[in-house]
């Protein structure tokens, strides 16, 4: 009697142990198939060329790698993809810590720092399609309203074909994509001040720390993973840019303001080069993959 209650104590610590590993798994198959396996194909795909309108797969080697680098649209890629990468780390990250960090001081009331957090907040809930769709009214040559500002202002000289010159369009793109997520950044970093201890602030002060010293000192070491957070979700937005280039230019005007996630797209619906797509999406995937890894090394021995 002993040993089957034993046996039957046995069998149920085992099945226990077994649950969290049950309620796991559906997720697991999730990601798994959802996401590498779909991601371990597309590299297998790379090697291929191949049709939408065909069954048949033909071996190439690195072929496609070929005509992808020495495609003449490449350099502008990585020019646009890295100008929007760098700029959306100053601006969205830097600029919205620094936002996030005056809505926590004392400077701002409490009911103050509620209005300006949605206001903050408002631009990112929008669709970038819509935002897209917007800016190519605000950036409209003729009855635009940046142009007819700038001639309310007395500024005539300065109005300009935005998204028709070559030389501007990307940063016109580049300029809408931080009016939409600098509000994004800097409600992740006013959660990450927050969940600071006031213990810290308060001895701080006490030691004669003024508001930019605590900020550098505690405040920003204090949220260092959150900021982390934040760099590396704004380095992979940045190369996987489509939206908002497809919603105003398509990547021009020539190629101007061509960047991968539409050549991604033109190959793989426009001109049916899957190949070609499959193998953008590899550089897509690694380039993005190498930087993550860099930076949360580079946090990591900054810790040690």
């Amino acid at each position: 009697m002993l040993l089957r209650l034993l046996n039957n104590k046995e069998g149920h610590m085992r099945s226990k142990k077994r649950t969290p590993y049950l309620y796991m798994l559906p997720g697991l198959l999730m990601v798994l198939v959802f996401v590498y396996i779909p991601v371990i194909a597309n590299c297998v795909y790379s090697f291929f060329r191949l049709s939408s309108y065909s069954q048949g797969m033909t071996f190439v080697g690195l072929d496609n790698y070929v005509r992808f680098f020495r495609n003449e649209t490449f350099w502008i890629m990585i020019r646009n993809n890295s100008l929007y990468c760098i700029i959306s780390l100053i601006v969205q990250v830097g600029f919205g810590t620094v936002i996030a960090l005056l809505l926590e001081s004392k400077l701002v009331k409490t009911r103050a720092r509620n209005i300006f957090r949605n206001i903050y907040y408002i631009p990112a809930l929008i669709s970038l399609t819509a935002v897209g769709l917007m800016f190519t009214f605000v950036y409209e040559p003729n009855l635009g309203l940046l142009n007819s500002a700038l001639k309310a202002l007395g500024l005539s000289s300065m109005t300009q074909s935005w998204l028709g010159d070559s030389k501007l369009a990307i940063y016109c793109i580049i300029a809408m994509s931080q009016w939409q997520f600098t509000g994004y950044i800097t409600l992740l970093m006013v959660v990450a001040f927050q969940n600071v201890s006031e213990d810290y602030i308060e001895a701080a002060i006490v030691d004669g720390a003024g508001p930019v010293r605590r900020a550098i000192s505690i405040l920003i070491p204090l949220a260092k993973e959150q900021l982390l957070v934040c760099i590396i979700i704004t380095i992979i937005g940045a190369f996987k840019l489509f939206t908002e280039v497809y919603s105003t230019t398509a990547g021009g005007p020539g190629n101007s303001s061509q960047v991968l996630g539409l050549f991604l797209y033109q190959n793989a619906f426009l001109h049916d080069d899957l190949g070609m797509a499959a193998v953008t999406g590899v550089f897509i995937f690694v380039i993005t993959m190498a930087i993550s890894i860099v930076q949360i090394r580079v946090s990591r021995s900054g810790e040690q």
